[in-house]
């Protein structure tokens, strides 16, 4: 059976990075499921998946713009550090949700100072061009119920 829309394909993964960097993996975990043609994974990778069957081995690289996108720098900014009252040790690396008029944002702290903190809104893989390699391990027509609600349900059918 091939991979495609409305069904449920699963497969072990490997991303990295340009410098050959493990980003991810599912390495002694669950393959990861995803209804395809559902929008669950990116679009590169989506779109390098479909026609192929349980047993395939591909390496897919998945540029920006079929991935999280490119980076925009509209997105990193400065916020006075009265923003973040009542966390009283804001370090890089922490993640907060941000209200804006698009509705809530993710933003990363890049960087503390004295009375200003550095936010950027941007996925963390955001212009990086991503490399999969990845092992298909089953693909299987998708319940009803998975269909209506565009996403897979895990072992049996039941929400994961």
């Amino acid at each position: 059976m091939e991979i495609a829309d409305r069904r449920v394909a699963s497969f072990h993964y490997t991303l990295t990075d340009d410098a050959g960097q493990v980003i991810d993996s599912s390495s002694g975990r669950d393959p990861l499921s995803y209804l395809h043609g559902a929008g669950n994974i990116v679009a590169g990778l989506e779109k390098a998946l479909a026609g192929k069957q349980a047993g395939d081995k591909l390496k897919v690289d998945v540029a920006p713009e079929e991935g999280y996108g490119v980076r925009h720098d509209g997105l990193v900014q400065q916020v006075p550090r009265e923003a973040f009252q009542g966390i009283d040790n804001v370090q890089p690396g922490m993640q907060f949700q941000a209200q804006t008029g698009n509705g809530p944002l993710l933003v990363t702290v890049t960087e503390v100072g004295e009375g200003t903190i550095t936010v950027d809104g941007n996925h963390p893989l955001a212009g990086k061009t991503l490399h999969f390699d990845v092992e298909i391990t089953e693909v299987r027509d998708a319940t009803e119920d998975e269909q209506q609600h565009g996403h897979t349900h895990g072992a049996g059918g039941e929400h994961a």
